[in-house]
Order: structure tokens, then C-alpha cells, then sequence
């Protein structure tokens, strides 16, 4: 099996056009592999470039600097991870040394605190956002990314819900307080690290939780899919 015959291309101007086959090769899709490429999303180059560069400067700083966005606690989910904090292996049972990766997570910037759901998780699922203070670019290029990212979202559930069967907009009453994170993961080995631990990886194999996941991969390879017969892509 070839990977273009593995991961289809889910086209989403095709879809918004009304072409209702997308829902049946998106459908084929995750049933099979659970994993699609997906063109014509319409996320505007530029939220891209922003987004890059922004995160580019702040993974640039010294660690020091990076280390003042740590979240107050485990179960926030913000802020900095420095590498080799997370081994995401473990949560499907394997163990490995720890990641080889760093990361920058955000969730919803602006929030409703009297919304009675977010305020008995304004300390944790919907806790605020870390931003450092000298990268002033880094919060409007994600959160604009992150907006964009939500709108590929919500076309894909619209998706999802006719390659079910079931009626237009079926998943959206079920969305209206889910707990989005935009994770950006930097992988970068510099001049004088260590070499990898026997089994330690950029970042361990993993399904990741939700409804759905958003990536963004740049033109570096190296994310990989496993096939329904265990093998490596």
C-alpha cells in the first residue's frame, strides 16, 4: 500500500461547492486509517506566515525566557512545555523515553466567565492563556490561527455528520463549549545535544483525543500514520 493509497485528499472547496462525495471518500478514509489530507480549507496564507514566524522568534529565545510561560500546574494545559516534559507514547501503553520535542499551547483567548461551564473550569480546561511578554507577535498570530483552525473544524464535523447519515449540523450543539487547544510543537536537535536515548523519539506514537485534530505540518518530513496492519508510513 502506497501512502498516497492510505491518506486520501479530502477537498473542501469541492464540498462547500456541493460535490457530496467528498463525505463518502472522507468516510472511506477514517474508517480505514483514521488520517486524511485535507486541500481547500481556505486558511489564508498569511495566518500562516504569521503564525510561523511568530513561533519561530519565541522558540528562538533562551530557554530561560521560555521557561516563564511554564503553566502553574500539570493539568493546565498552557504556556510552555520544554523538551523531554511529555512522553506521549505511555498513553497507549508503551513506554519510551521521554519526547524529544517543545511545545507552546493556547486555548481560547477571550472566554464568557460567567458562562456557568467555564467558570467551574476557568482554572483548568478553560484556565487563561500564557503569553510572553517579549514576543508581542506570538498572541494575535495564534489566536488568529487558532480561529482559522476552528473553521476547518467545524466544515470537517459538517463532514463527518453526512458521511454518518445524520442530519446537517448534528454536532454542533455538542461544540459549544468544547475544550480546543492549538498546540505548537517545535522539534529541533542544536549543535552539542545529546544523542537520543535508544527508543526516544520527537514525539511517540499517540491518538490524540477529541472529535477531531487540526495539523498544520511544514515541509520538513517526518510525521508518520500506522496502517490497519500495524505498519509504519
Amino acid at each position: 500500500m502506497t501512502q498516497h493509497e492510505l491518506v486520501p485528499t479530502i477537498d473542501l472547496a469541492a464540498w462547500r461547492a456541493g460535490d457530496r462525495s467528498v463525505a463518502e471518500q472522507l468516510d472511506r478514509g477514517a474508517r480505514h486509517v483514521g488520517f486524511f489530507q485535507v486541500v481547500g480549507h481556505g486558511v489564508p496564507t498569511a495566518v500562516l506566515d504569521a503564525m510561523r514566524s511568530a513561533t519561530k522568534t519565541f522558540f528562538d529565545l533562551p530557554l530561560d525566557r521560555k521557561l516563564a510561560c511554564t503553566p502553574p500546574a500539570p493539568e493546565v494545559n498552557r504556556g510552555y512545555a520544554a523538551r523531554g516534559q511529555e512522553g506521549l507514547a505511555y498513553s497507549v501503553g508503551v513506554e519510551r523515553p521521554a519526547d524529544l520535542f517543545e511545545a507552546f499551547n493556547i486555548g481560547p483567548d477571550e472566554v464568557d466567565e460567567d458562562d456557568p461551564a467555564i467558570a467551574v473550569e476557568r482554572h483548568r480546561l478553560f484556565a487563561p492563556n500564557i503569553w510572553p511578554a517579549d514576543v508581542p507577535a506570538l498572541r494575535p498570530a495564534l489566536v488568529a490561527h487558532m480561529a482559522a483552525a476552528r473553521g476547518v473544524a467545524d466544515q470537517l464535523l459538517e463532514l463527518f455528520a453526512a458521511a454518518l447519515g445524520l442530519e446537517p449540523g448534528w454536532f454542533a450543539p455538542y461544540t459549544t463549549h468544547s475544550t480546543d487547544t492549538l498546540r505548537v510543537v517545535h522539534y529541533r536537535t542544536a549543535p552539542g545535544d545529546p544523542d537520543p536515548l535508544e527508543g526516544q523519539v520527537g514525539m511517540g506514537e499517540h491518538t490524540d483525543y477529541g472529535i477531531c485534530t487540526v495539523l498544520y505540518a511544514d515541509p520538513v518530513p517526518g510525521l508518520q500514520v500506522i496502517d490497519p496492519d500495524g505498519v509504519w508510513h
